[in-house]
């Protein structure tokens, strides 16, 4: 066995942190408590550093980055053992296509795109898997650049059988669930009715339906309004993603926001996953633009030297319009500044919330996020402000992401339990990653482990891969 000593475990479950040991055999944890050491025991003195489950990531866009840089340092170097995949509407799969729409191209390359099924893309993780773990869900935006030719209009009934098959397809080969992006304009046409219809296959399954909603600004509370409607039709799980009150004028009305979904959580499951940063990033966007207090941009096909500029310096140096502006960078991806702190911790204190970076990873200047969410957290949140105990914020990483996405066996530090762990120094944990520098790791992460193998010495990458695609709890039949 290999025994990890006098460690402050934090088991995932919110409950109190114990001094204790945590045992491992190959994949899964043996032993948690007083462990009695053996002749031929493995024994690692921790001298009071937390050992924890390793950190479930329940909003990325990793879907292309785990197979282009499978050791997935971004993640492993703060802790991630896990990651959610398909968000916002957009995964990888299923789609062969040579130019895809934004906000696809967030991704990664074209060549990316040459899953015809979802179950080829699983597949091809599970021939090369990466260091994590693989929760994969499929994007409605994808079925219906898949489907459509033209995306600005709503689906036709025969189109809206395509999707279903589709989904129903990823389904069975292993999604958990599907996410939407209205928001996007490749799915903004699609009416709550053909929301409604696509997402039938997700009946009975215990599946999840994760959403970056149709208006996250000023129509945040009927886009809200009709997510909860999609999840009581297709009685599955509504995951708010990336949670946010964009815009001055809509600051503080996280209150408002978090009592419908505490008051949701009574009658349907619902929960929210949220990121630590006071903004957000996706493809450049004009109505984004002008809600922002500040807008970096983070690529430009036609500009690249934009990256890393403010779009109002570069607007000035112009001499032009907004629109003129905007128009001389895209294609273009930009960090907006148009949240509110305050909203922000709120969010991040509802009970429900999960935590997720959001990260885009082939962004060439990316938010901080993709590198530091989570150690963030641990340091901003728990260490400087006593926002959220240190057991919250790790049942916030670990056993409620685990809960809510159907995992077995995982976000706990239970015996019999897959040895997916991390390693910290409670005092010194921090991110590094800046909106100037973001690519950077964090500092204070020691060791991580994920199925009973070490992926993160606290310096690098250690080159193993042992990442699987893990599948959903099914239902119990009644």
């Amino acid at each position: 066995m290999l025994i990890f000593k006098n460690a402050l475990v934090v088991d995932g479950s919110g409950q109190s942190a114990f001094a204790g040991d945590v045992a491992l055999d190959g994949e899964r944890i043996v032993a948690v408590g007083v462990v009695p050491v053996q002749p031929d025991d493995t024994v690692v003195d921790l001298q009071g550093k937390v050992i924890a489950p390793g950190f479930i990531d329940s909003h990325t866009h990793d879907d292309g980055y785990l197979l282009a840089h499978r050791d997935m340092t971004p993640k492993v170097s703060q802790g991630i053992t896990s990651v959610v995949t398909g968000n916002c509407g957009i995964s990888l799969a299923p789609l062969v296509h040579p130019n895809v729409p934004q906000p696809l191209d967030l991704l990664g390359p074209p060549e990316l795109f040459r899953f015809e099924r979802f179950g080829d893309w699983l597949q091809a993780l599970k021939a090369q898997p990466a260091a994590v773990n693989v929760i994969a869900l499929v994007g409605h935006t994808t079925l219906r650049v898949g489907v459509m030719a033209d995306h600005q209009r709503e689906a036709t009934h025969a189109e809206r059988a395509q999707m279903r098959a589709l989904l129903t397809e990823a389904l069975d080969e292993g999604a958990f669930g599907i996410s939407t992006g209205t928001f996007y304009p490749p799915a903004r046409h699609a009416s709550t009715q053909e929301l409604l219809d696509v997402c039938q296959p997700l009946k009975g399954r215990g599946a999840v339906y994760a959403t970056h909603l149709r208006d996250e600004a000023d129509d945040i509370v009927p886009a809200m309004q009709e997510a909860l409607t999609v999840g009581r039709e297709a009685d599955c799980r509504v995951v708010f993603s990336h949670h946010k009150l964009a815009g001055e004028r809509n600051h503080g009305r996280s209150a408002e926001t978090l009592a419908m979904i505490q008051q949701a959580s009574a009658t349907q499951p619902v929960c929210v996953d949220c990121h630590p940063y006071p903004a957000t990033s996706t493809m450049l966007r004009l109505d984004r633009v002008r809600l922002a207090s500040r807008t970096m941009i983070t690529w430009s096909t036609a500009c690249p030297e934009a990256k890393g500029r403010d779009f109002s310096d570069l607007q000035r140096q112009w001499g032009l319009d907004d629109e003129e502006t905007l128009a001389r960078l895209s294609p273009a991806g930009a960090i907006y500044f148009l949240m509110d702190q305050g909203d922000v911790d709120r969010i991040f204190q509802f009970p429900l919330t999960m935590v997720g970076s959001d990260g885009l990873p082939f962004d060439p200047h990316p938010h901080p996020r993709q590198w530091g969410t989570f150690t963030r957290v641990l340091r901003r949140m728990v260490r400087e402000c006593g926002l959220l105990s240190l057991e919250e914020a790790i049942h916030r990483m670990t056993g409620l992401a685990c809960e809510q996405y159907g995992l077995d066996r995982r976000g706990r530090l239970e015996p019999g339990w897959f040895a997916d762990l991390v390693v910290f120094d409670p005092q010194r944990v921090s991110d590094r990653a800046t909106f100037e520098q973001p690519m950077q790791v964090s500092q204070g992460v020691e060791q991580v482990w994920v199925n009973g193998r070490q992926v993160w010495n606290g310096h690098q990458a250690t080159g193993a891969l042992p990442g699987q695609v893990l599948r959903r709890r099914e239902p119990k039949l009644q």
